[in-house]
């Protein structure tokens, strides 16, 4: 049985390595966690599809990260859910 935190990592991880279908086949899993729908956004934002990426950064109440860079964003979201393991 599969760990979301450990899910969302490797999502996060597949879109760091350019692979964003992996990314978002294992974010699409988990629709109403916001981490995901977070990771999600960027995931549509690094597609090109900024309103897509919008409804996904809505859902997670992460609007003030719409402009943020995507690479950036997503090692950002990678060290939160790495702290997490150790919570």
């Amino acid at each position: 049985m599969s760990n979301l935190n450990d899910d969302l990592i490797r999502a996060v991880e597949l879109a760091l390595a350019g692979d964003w279908e992996g990314a978002h086949g294992l974010v699409q899993g988990y629709d109403d966690d916001e981490t995901a729908a977070w990771i999600h956004a960027v995931l549509h934002k690094t597609e090109g599809d900024a309103s897509n990426s919008r409804y996904w950064y809505r859902r997670a109440g992460q609007m003030e990260h719409v402009g943020d860079e995507a690479r950036t964003e997503l090692n950002a979201i990678l060290a939160e859910l790495r702290s997490r393991r150790g919570a």
